[in-house]
């Protein structure tokens, strides 16, 4: 479905899950406490009587020392491999990898599509627009169905709306019109169904760091998606006709909607279930709660400001590779570079470093993200550009510890709601900041205004940092004491 994808439903827990369910962990006062509720009675240990001291060896034999333990128990899973270690999480993955495959490959098919049936190169870029605009209607209009309704039942719903649209594009006589409208509802869909999928992982993971690590891993397949997505569109579109690559995405779309249903188990609605009253009214009222935090907004505007700065090196790619004088396998390299240094940097974060490490690399690494960019003031090669744009992908590795403070942040009712806005935003703000980049570039030379758009996102981001900075100060306990984590990730710079 949407570039992002998983649910909160599925069925009983098997025992992998138990050790990463949804549950605080124990106050370690807990144990001792109930160890001692009812004190037994002193066991007395007495010395081995002195006829019996020679058989016992101090020192095991070598075949005792050499011998396996009888019954160890495996150890626990760790990092990545715990993620996977829950039933649900391996569903709304699985999920999410169709869905993903069914929105770019249905992009770029119909794409293709339009420019057949129109040959107007204006069309066939307002089809991949349309991918952008609709985010911050469907994300501030209908964020409320993400809280209203149980999770499990709106992501399938999305699926199959997603579904059903593809499958009328299918349709020979549908007009371009029509064409253009359907993207526009897949489009308004997305918000919802990612915004829900990541409170649903809340649910699923819990709310420490199985959840950032789960996050990761849908961001890290949405990036690579960037990388091999268009791939596979475009060995479909050479086997295929448009229409017919477009067919397979409906198949995509309701093998997703399967595996959320089955998959997942079926938790209630976060406020209290379906309910009467106005939707629009209840979306809006709850944007406007979100936002009215100051804590909550600045960390949404960290999501959201470097993202709007760090997309126009990829929106100006072909002009740039034009400018230096570079072929289309030169571009193809431009387009990959940020991906794979994002990719990099986060699997890094998420298998190597600490919960603590990477929430204390967050403001710091937000703050240099965008120096990279900085480096096309140089009209660089090949080479330098290259470097620039995966240092500038590096630089996304500060959103894995930012997950953990916006969930942190969230309160519970308002979650779903808050995550679509989250999610609709920062497609809208991706969205305007190729457009505007593209504006900027019909005015000065391409390698100026990349410069510059890194120039005026750093320090934007510095101001956005002091802003966070210091609402973690007033939201810090009067004691100094930090709030104990409790336990159990677009299509650029989210996720989803």
């Amino acid at each position: 479905m949407p570039s992002n994808s998983p649910s909160p439903a599925g069925g009983p827990r098997d025992a992998a899950d138990t050790p990463h369910g949804p549950t605080r962990p124990r106050d370690p006062s807990a144990a001792p406490r109930a160890a001692t509720a009812h004190p037994a009675e002193p066991v007395q240990v007495s010395a081995p009587s002195p006829e019996r001291a020679d058989l016992i060896d101090p020192k095991p034999s070598p075949a005792l020392r050499d011998q396996a333990p009888a019954a160890s128990p495996e150890p626990t899973p760790r990092g990545y491999r715990a993620v996977f270690a829950v039933r649900e999480f391996r569903a709304v993955f699985a999920a999410h990898l169709l869905s993903l495959l069914g929105v770019v490959v249905s992009e770029l098919a119909l794409t293709v599509l339009v420019y057949d049936l129109t040959g107007s190169p204006l069309l066939s870029a307002l089809t991949v627009a349309l991918g952008f605009l609709p985010y911050l209607v469907g994300g501030t209009l209908f964020a409320g169905v993400a809280d209203r309704y149980p999770a499990r039942r709106v992501l399938v719903t999305c699926d199959l709306i997603c579904a059903g649209c593809v499958a009328v594009m299918v349709l020979p006589g549908t007009p371009v019109g029509g064409l253009l409208a359907l993207r526009c509802l897949v489009a308004s869909v997305s918000p919802v169904f990612t915004g829900t999928r990541m409170a649903a992982l809340t649910d699923i993971l819990g709310e420490g760091d199985l959840y950032v690590l789960g996050r990761s891993l849908l961001r890290i397949v949405s990036q690579s998606a960037l990388l091999i997505g268009f791939g596979v569109g475009g060995v479909l579109l050479a086997a295929l006709s448009a229409r017919g690559a477009i067919t397979i995405t409906v198949g995509t779309f309701l093998c997703s909607a399967a595996l959320l249903r089955f998959g997942t188990r079926d938790r209630p609605a976060r406020t209290g279930g379906d309910r009467g009253g106005a939707l629009l009214k209840e979306s809006l009222a709850g944007a406007r709660v979100v936002l009215a935090d100051r804590r909550i907004r600045a960390l949404m505007l960290l999501f959201w400001v470097p993202a709007l700065f760090v997309v126009a090196p990829e929106a100006l790619a072909a002009p740039y590779a034009d400018e230096i004088g570079l072929g289309p396998a030169a571009l193809g390299l431009l387009m990959c570079a940020m991906p794979v240094g994002h990719i990099a940097a986060e699997l890094y974060a998420g298998a190597v470093l600490a919960p603590r490490i990477r929430s204390r690399i967050v403001l710091p690494v937000a703050a240099a993200g965008l120096l990279p960019l900085l480096l096309y003031g140089l009209r660089p090669g090949m080479v330098l550009t290259l470097v620039a744009l995966a240092l500038a992908g590096v630089g996304a590795a500060y959103i894995i510890g930012l997950d953990q403070w916006f969930v942190d942040a969230v309160p519970e009712e308002l979650r779903g709601r808050a995550m679509t806005l989250l999610t609709a935003g920062l497609m809208t703000v991706q969205g305007i900041g190729m457009a505007l980049a593209g504006l900027a570039a019909e005015f000065l030379p391409v390698h100026r205004v990349v410069a510059g758009s890194g120039a005026i996102g750093v320090v934007c981001t510095l101001l956005l940092v002091r802003e966070v900075s210091r609402t973690a100060r007033s939201t810090a306990p009067a004691d100094g004491s930090r709030t104990e984590v409790r336990d159990g990730a677009d299509q650029h710079m989210t996720s989803g």
